[in-house]
């Protein structure tokens, strides 16, 4: 009789480890990688969104994380506590730049500064919390900064862009993006207009952008240069070139930058408009992906570790229209690709090996043209 509780006791202690094993595994499975979703706020959208990525790559929708105008593309500050958007309109002249506290499932708005130009589209923000936007209306990159809360200050200086191109969307400058190299106290900022990427340093005494000795650098005519990605060597920078859709590699002698080569974003036999929108290398430095709107596809290349230059590997369809911005997830597992026609984010598993491209899971979103991890 005295063996009973005893067996009752084994049954119980090897039943509950098992329980708690099987528990533990259904919840790794359901582990969840959340980003935010910048739009313009046409229709049904009403501002930044958040959503989440599955571990296996499911899309969901957690909802509404902050009411804005034409949030059209998002920064986080280096802590991950501030999260910067533009606000792509047209107000006297200049549109906008806010800061929102991150807290959980929320944003709570900070500041709210003028960007310096008109049609805000790009924003990045450095180690030192210095922040530049693009504004793509106004020709020119505005510079801020924030303050360890991520308060923003007043403008502090507009580097206004001068000149054109030779097809009728250059007929002024059009500044698109504007990036701090990942080693140089150095600012490249992105002229679609003006067909160059024009080079700055920050003078942190006056707090002005000021040119390099090279200033700038021309694109081929016509290119119409938009964003940029750089290799994680740090001496080769990948220009996505959204008029003649095409990706440039740019190097650098003796001090100064030069295009190397350039390669077709769009397969030989495609003749209908298209142009680019978007481009990102991964971690490793092994592939290169840009996204074709109208050819509506990412294309994949191979890059070779000896010289730079790129491999057309193939394309992938994104399922959708317009796909203005895509996105690696950090364990760049995943690539996700919003597709601003026809409101939904795609997500695609990644070959490592390959590079290649496999179609997972789509969620509706709101007119998405920023994915922010």
């Amino acid at each position: 009789m005295k063996l009973l509780p005893i067996f009752l006791l084994s049954i119980f202690f090897f039943g509950c480890k098992t329980v708690t094993k099987k528990t533990a595994t259904v919840k790794k499975d359901t582990m969840t990688t959340s980003f935010y979703v910048g739009t313009y706020t046409q229709k049904d959208s009403k501002g930044i969104y958040e959503y989440e990525l599955s571990e296996k790559g499911a899309l969901k929708k957690i909802g509404l994380v902050a009411e804005t105008v034409n949030p059209t593309f998002l920064a986080k500050s280096k802590d991950q506590k501030t999260l910067f958007s533009v606000g792509e309109t047209n107000v006297n002249g200049t549109g906008f730049i806010k800061s929102f506290k991150i807290e959980g499932d929320s944003l709570v708005l900070i500041s709210k500064e003028e960007s310096g130009g008109a049609g805000p589209c790009f924003v990045a923000i450095n180690e030192d919390n210095y922040i530049v936007t693009a504004n793509y209306g106004g020709g020119s990159v505005g510079l801020l900064k924030a303050d360890t809360s991520g308060k923003l200050s007043k403008l502090l200086n507009v580097q206004q862009h001068v000149g054109k191109g030779t097809t009728k969307r250059q007929k002024g400058p059009h500044a698109h993006s504007a990036w701090f190299h990942p080693t140089k106290k150095e600012v490249i900022s992105v002229d679609l207009g003006t067909n160059e990427l024009l080079f700055s340093t920050i003078d942190s005494q006056k707090n002005e952008l000021v040119p390099t000795k090279q200033a700038s650098l021309k694109m081929a005519d016509g290119a119409g240069p938009r964003h940029v990605t750089f290799h994680p060597n740090n001496k080769w920078i990948y220009v996505l070139n959204e008029l003649n859709n095409t990706v440039s590699l740019v190097k650098e002698k003796e001090g100064n930058y030069y295009v190397d080569s350039s390669i077709a974003t769009l397969p030989k036999d495609f003749i209908a408009f298209s142009k680019a929108a978007d481009i990102h290398i991964t971690k490793d430095g092994k592939f290169l992906y840009a996204s074709n709107r109208g050819h509506e596809s990412i294309v994949i290349y191979a890059v070779n570790s000896e010289n730079g230059t790129l491999t057309t590997i193939g394309y992938e369809p994104v399922l959708g229209k317009n796909p203005r911005n895509f996105s690696l997830s950090p364990d760049e597992k995943f690539l996700l690709v919003a597709n601003q026609d026809t409101n939904n984010i795609v997500s695609f598993k990644r070959d490592v090996v390959t590079g290649k491209l496999t179609f997972v899971n789509e969620v509706a979103a709101p007119m998405p043209v920023c994915i922010l991890f």
